[in-house]
């Protein structure tokens, strides 16, 4: 059974930063696979925020692009959401996503997130 977990999530002030993290058990490591980070706001739609490819290729959705980065360990085992510059409308749950073809919206399997909030 595969188990995705994030980590990382807290309260923090605009301005500030913080880095989310993705591992997932029953997998042996990412290699192979895409990983995407994902949010939810309060009342809101789910949002693509960033996505590392089978091929290791990172980008960040638009929305967040210039502030939030996504990247792995050498070892493939984790992969990490850098957010620096955060903004209250940040203020969400963070979702790690892993499939074994690309990133997109009904990925094969999902954390339970990590809720991140931005005080102004």
């Amino acid at each position: 059974e595969v188990q995705v977990v994030e980590s990382g999530g807290g309260q923090v002030q605009a301005g500030g930063s913080l880095r989310l993290s993705c591992t997932a058990s029953g997998l042996g490591t990412f290699d192979g696979f895409a990983i995407a980070w994902f949010r939810q706001a309060p009342g809101k739609g789910r949002e693509a925020v960033g996505c590392l490819t089978k091929n290791r290729y990172a980008y960040s959705g638009d929305s967040v692009k210039g502030r939030f980065a996504v990247s792995s360990d050498s070892a493939k085992t984790t992969v990490y959401l850098q957010m620096n510059n955060l903004k209250p409308e940040d203020t969400a749950i963070y979702y790690c996503a892993v499939d074994s073809t690309w990133c997109y919206e009904h990925m094969s399997y999902w954390g339970k997130g990590t809720l991140v909030t931005v005080s102004s």
